[in-house]
């Protein structure tokens, strides 16, 4: 089973082109190895930056070890007499020389890492900001998806005035107008309305017509009872007329049979 895993050896001890055969590395700077192992072992970081910095980490923390135990070894030596510093000095150097190189290379890596840390920081603020702002967003979109479906809800549940219209029924409607048999709800509504707009127009029209001709009568029907009352008026001052002149004539003519005159 091929898995993912630092390698036990060291740069130190092989260059990139003299890994042993069991060892190759990957793009981001870990070791395969051909391993028994039936469970995959789990990479907690996958950062290129950061592996590379764990790989030198360890390169100088072993390197570190070999020194330190070359350095034992060296001391328990001189204090043996089997050995002089001279003879250790060599060594001591040389291991050291891959030991500060590898430091150095860690320092640098390191501040690699922090100035990246850094950089995803920023990035992830910046992101943050952007997602909190569509969040935002979303959260309005929705807050006026909720206010549209209420105020479509209240249109839908409104009542009308045209609902409260004493329409004729459909089945009489479309048998005067047949043209609209095929047509569909509201189709019909409008056309049903604008067949009662049109019959009140008519009947308004109608109305009017009967209040003019009633103003009319109602004019000429005035104007015969001041007629008729301005002819009693003068059939009263013809009786009274009348009246006066027979009494005249009849007192006159009574006075002269009574004395005798005739």
């Amino acid at each position: 089973q091929l898995t993912w895993s630092p390698c036990t050896t060291t740069n130190s001890e092989y260059s990139f082109s003299e890994l042993p055969p069991h060892c190759g590395r990957n793009p981001r700077g870990w070791i395969s190895v051909m391993t028994a192992d039936p469970q995959p072992q789990v990479v907690v970081v996958t950062h290129p930056t950061l592996v590379a910095a764990l790989e030198t980490s360890k390169a100088a923390r072993e390197q570190a070890q070999s020194l330190v135990k070359l350095i034992a070894d060296a001391q328990t030596a001189i204090a043996d007499g089997t050995g002089t510093k001279a003879d250790f000095k060599l060594p001591i150097q040389k291991a050291r020389k891959p030991f500060w190189t590898n430091l150095a290379l860690l320092r640098g890596q390191h501040r690699r890492a922090h100035f990246k840390a850094r950089e995803t920081k920023a990035l992830t603020a910046e992101t943050r900001q952007e997602v909190d702002s569509l969040h935002l967003s979303l959260q309005n979109l929705r807050y006026e998806e909720g206010y549209l479906e209420l105020e479509i809800a209240a249109c839908e549940g409104f009542e009308h005035t045209y609902q409260l219209l004493p329409l004729i029924p459909v089945e009489e409607f479309l048998a005067q107008h047949p043209e609209h048999a095929d047509s569909d709800e509201n189709t019909l509504m409008i056309a049903r309305i604008n067949h009662e707009r049109a019959e009140r127009e008519a009947l308004e029209q109608q109305r009017l017509e009967l209040q003019k001709q009633k103003t009319k009568l109602t004019t000429e029907n005035k104007k015969r009872r001041e007629d008729l009352a301005n002819l009693d008026q003068h059939l009263e001052k013809f009786i009274d007329a009348s009246l006066s002149s027979f009494q005249s004539i009849f007192f006159s003519q009574g006075s002269g049979y009574l004395f005798g005159d005739k």
